[in-house]
């Protein structure tokens, strides 16, 4: 029995850990929401700022593209060439995926400073990846509505999630095995 506790015990570990950070980032980003609220940036700042980001990067592409607080649901508007073809809502922003991502890395963590440094790398390419990602399907949504559903449901997910994915199999392989390794050898 204490061989098979033994053998577990980073499983274990990595489990409570994950399960702990992502806790408390998701309950810390659940206070932010609430104390963002009736705030400067409606319906929240990094909502708001993906929002306007995204549009920026739309009009850098040709698109005359506008960002707009809706009137009747917490969610910024996009007005592409003068019409309404979308909304940003909170969980448009990235911020659950990059506290997922952050549960991970600490939970398979290494030295500190790669660690933190993983996590502060990751989270720029996450969030700057999200913010690609919406204007691609703006894109995408402009000359072929058609396909909103697959955009949405399908294709929305699979860039942020696989980038998320992505960045997990190089902080497992690039420096957590490195630890892994280490171990096994002494």
């Amino acid at each position: 029995m204490e061989s098979l506790v033994k053998t577990y015990r980073p499983v274990v570990k990595f489990i409570i850990t994950f399960l702990v950070v992502y806790s408390v980032l998701t309950v810390g980003y659940r206070a932010y929401l609430k104390f963002s609220t009736g705030m400067t940036y409606y319906p929240d700042y990094v909502t708001n700022l993906v929002a306007h980001q995204t549009a920026d990067i739309l009009n850098g592409f040709g698109y005359h593209t506008t960002a707009l607080p809706h009137p009747d649901e917490p969610s910024m508007k996009l007005i592409v060439n003068g019409k309404y073809l979308s909304r940003i809502v909170e969980g448009c922003n990235a911020i659950s995926v990059i506290n997922l991502f952050i549960a991970f890395v600490v939970a398979f963590s290494g030295r500190f400073k790669p660690t933190f440094l993983f996590i502060l790398a990751g989270a720029v390419i996450l969030y700057a990846a999200n913010v690609l990602r919406i204007a691609i399907i703006i894109m995408c949504l402009y000359h072929f509505p058609q396909y909103q559903d697959l955009l949405h449901e399908v294709v929305f997910p699979l860039m942020i999630y696989g980038m998320m994915f992505l960045l997990w199999m190089v902080w497992v392989n690039r420096f957590s095995s490195l630890k892994v390794k280490e171990a096994r050898g002494k």
